[in-house]
């Protein structure tokens, strides 16, 4: 993780527009612990493009790991608005093992939830 760091922060300051690269910066802070700074990337990453999915779902899991969970809803709502969840399978993989499990129960546990109010109506 601090090698990608580094160079992630290399491509960054080449073009602070790329949002690959930012997500990759993103993802490396995440893995060294640092997930405030992760955060604050990953907003400004949102505020030049507020519909990316890859985004919003990293975003979803820093405050969910928070312990912000209406937060967590709001923006995992805004991804499945998007119709791209695809980028969910890959996050899964950069997630530590402890984070995907939160991400994977909140998850059914919304998927319950929809479910039975579905089935009340």
């Amino acid at each position: 993780a601090p090698g990608v760091f580094q160079l992630a922060s290399l491509l960054v300051e080449l073009d602070s527009c790329d949002e690959v690269s930012q997500l990759l910066c993103a993802d490396a802070l995440y893995q060294l612990g640092r997930g405030e700074e992760a955060h604050r990337l990953l907003l400004l990453a949102l505020s030049r493009n507020p519909h990316r999915a890859p985004v919003l779902a990293r975003l979803a899991l820093l405050q969910l790991k928070k312990g912000f969970v209406c937060d967590g809803n709001q923006l995992d709502s805004l991804v499945i608005r998007t119709g791209d969840t695809s980028c969910l399978l890959p996050i899964m993989d950069i997630f530590k093992d402890e984070d995907r499990k939160v991400m994977q129960s909140h998850c059914h546990g919304q998927a319950l939830a929809i479910l039975k109010s579905q089935q009340e109506d």
